[in-house]
This record gives C-alpha cells, structure tokens and sequence, in this order.
C-alpha cells in the first residue's frame, strides 16, 4: 500500500513536467529535425581554387595515395565533427618569415667592442671571422598531408632548417669571397641544404627564395673588413683593366707580327728570285765571255760608259786627238746628282780605241 501510495504521488508530481514536454515536442519537433539535418551536412566544405584540402577520420588521414589524399576546388563532401576533421592548405600562398637568428637587435644597435655570444647572434666563416646574417625566407606548402600531421610548426622548422643551412655554408667560405662576390654562392648552397633539411623533417614545406638582408662583420671591425674590400675591390678592378688592355694589346701584336712575317718572306722570296736571276745572268754572261771576249768586253765597256754619262747633269764632248792619234790613260770626271759633290772615277780606253 505504502509503495503504491508513492509511485502514484511521484506522477501525480510528474504529470505537468510530462505534460509540458508532450506539448513543447508536438510544437517543436521539426526543429530538432532541422538541427539534426543541419550536423549532418555541417561536413560540406568548399574548397577555393588556390587551396586544396585533406581529411582526417578519426585522428588518421583519408586516403592511400596522394591523390586520393588531397582533393582539388569545389565542393568537399565529409562526414560531421568530431568525426572528420577537414583541414584546407593554401599551396600557391607564398608566405615570408624573417630569420634573425645569426643577427639580433643587439648586433644591429651596437655592443661596442666586445660580442656577448648568449645575446648576440653570429656565425663563423670558413677562415674563423665573425659575421652577421640576418635573411627572409619564402616558401610555400608543397605536400599539404606532410604539412597538416608530420611536420612541426612551419615557422619553427623553417627558422631551424634556414639557420642550421646557413652556418654549414658560411663555416666552407672565406669571409672576404662573402662580403664581395660570394653571396649567390651562399644563398644557392644554403637554400639547397635548407630544403633537404625541410624534406627530411617531413615538413611539406618548399622554399621560394632566400634574401639576405644584413650581411656584415661585427662593428668593432667594420672598418678593418672595409679596408680590405676596398683593396679586393681595387685589385680586381686592376685585373680586369689589364687584362681587357691584353686582350686589344696581344691581338694587335700578333696581326703585326705576322704581318712583319709575311712581308719578310715576301722580301726573301724576291731577294732570292732576284739573286737567282743575276746569277743566270751572270753565267750567261761568262759563257758568251768565253765565246767572244772581246765582243763582251767591248760591250761591257760602253754599258758602263753610257751607264755613267747617262748619270750625269752635264755632258762635255773632248775633242779627238790630232792626227788620229789616241788617248792615254782617259780620266772621265762625274759630278754626283744627290750629294752636289764631284766624284772622279778613271775609265781606260780599251787598246785600239779612238
């Protein structure tokens, strides 16, 4: 009787809350409808055409393969939270994060003379010389699923990857080749030590591009560093002058040379040409002399004869001997016609002659 008595007691109390829901329900079921229809397609995502998502369930990714892993713009149809979890990269952003690791504020405001290594930061080059890099690195998702669930923080791993590249690249380099010409060599060797870092480390990330924008030795020795660039500067400067100055000199002198060359082989060939002609001449000569020596010394004579009267500038006639005699030991005197000066030469009368 007694737990009779009590049940009907806890729903005669029950009645209005029962009523009440009973009332509220028949109003208000078509909105729970609607709510529940609301979480089951919260699950949509729209995907932009820069972007390209991926889906995790249940804590592990989508997918086997990469392209069934990544899905491309439009609409992206997945199971509601907590279930799936849709994570959307944008992978042609290209984002910029500056490194100061190598270079604090301290080094760019001044420490004097001396270098706190736990505050300022610094990296050695290959001959032991203190620099300062400060750079901006650029970079983009290249391999969402990496970027989304292996890798760390982009911007932990960037900074570590870019920093750890940098000092092994400037530890094999001469300060002086990185503060004068070496500074694409630098960025080329530490962009590509810093993206294998990223690869390794599963990060998903690709770097863009490299800029140094501070590069220096420590102030307490800038002006020392200065000094010597200015020298590197000028000597190269005198190299590359001279040089340029060999390479319009040198041509010159080998077109001259070979000109001075082949005009003394032309001289030679006319020199020799010419000798041989006097020679068969000469022996022509002496053949005949030995045919008919007097006709040839007859002939010889008066050549010369005419040779040397046809020389001078004024021509006198000596009258005949008388009574057909002839002249003894004749003196024929010649003026010479470049120097103004009269040169007398003897020319015999051959035996017989008039």
């Amino acid at each position: 009787m007694r737990g009779t008595g009590g049940t009907s007691e806890l729903a005669r109390l029950g009645a209005p809350i029962a009523h009440l829901l009973d009332a509220a329900w028949s109003r208000m079921h078509w909105w729970v409808g609607a709510m529940a229809l609301l979480y089951a397609i919260s699950g949509i995502t729209v995907i932009r055409a820069d972007e390209v998502a991926i889906v995790q369930r249940w804590g592990r990714l989508v997918g086997n393969t990469k392209a069934t892993q990544e899905h491309g713009p439009g609409l992206l149809f997945a199971l509601p939270r907590p279930v799936d979890q849709v994570v959307r990269v944008k992978i042609k952003h290209v984002w910029e994060l500056p490194i100061e690791t190598l270079a604090t504020s301290a080094a760019e405001a001044g420490y004097g003379d001396t270098l706190d290594p736990l505050v300022v930061g610094y990296a050695l080059s290959g001959d032991q010389n203190i620099v300062h890099v400060a750079m901006i690195a650029r970079y983009r998702v290249r391999d969402p699923a990496d970027w989304a669930f292996y890798g760390p923080k982009a911007d932990e791993i960037l900074r570590v990857a870019v920093t750890a590249a940098m000092v092994r690249s400037l530890g094999e380099m001469g300060v002086d080749h990185v503060l004068a010409d070496g500074r694409k060599d630098l960025i080329e060797t530490a962009s590509r030590r810093a993206q294998a870092g990223l690869d390794a480390a599963h990060s998903g990330l690709a770097l863009v591009s490299l800029e140094l924008t501070y590069l220096a030795p420590p102030r307490a020795l800038a002006k020392d560093f200065d000094a010597v660039q200015s020298a590197y500067i000028e000597t190269e400067t005198k190299k590359k002058n001279a040089l340029a100055f060999a390479q319009t000199v040198v041509p010159r002198a080998h077109a001259e040379a070979d000109a001075s060359v082949q005009a003394a082989r032309g001289d030679a060939v006319a020199a020799q040409a010419r000798a041989k002609g006097d020679a068969e001449a000469f022996l022509a000569l002496e053949r005949e002399y030995q045919a008919n020596p007097v006709v040839v010394r007859e002939r010889l004579y008066r050549d010369g004869v005419e040779k040397a009267i046809g020389r001078a500038r004024e021509v006198r006639w000596i009258p005949p001997p008388p009574a057909g005699g002839r002249y003894e030991g004749l003196r024929v005197t010649l003026e010479s016609e470049k120097a103004g000066t009269t040169q007398p030469s003897a020319v015999r009368s051959p035996e017989g002659t008039p």
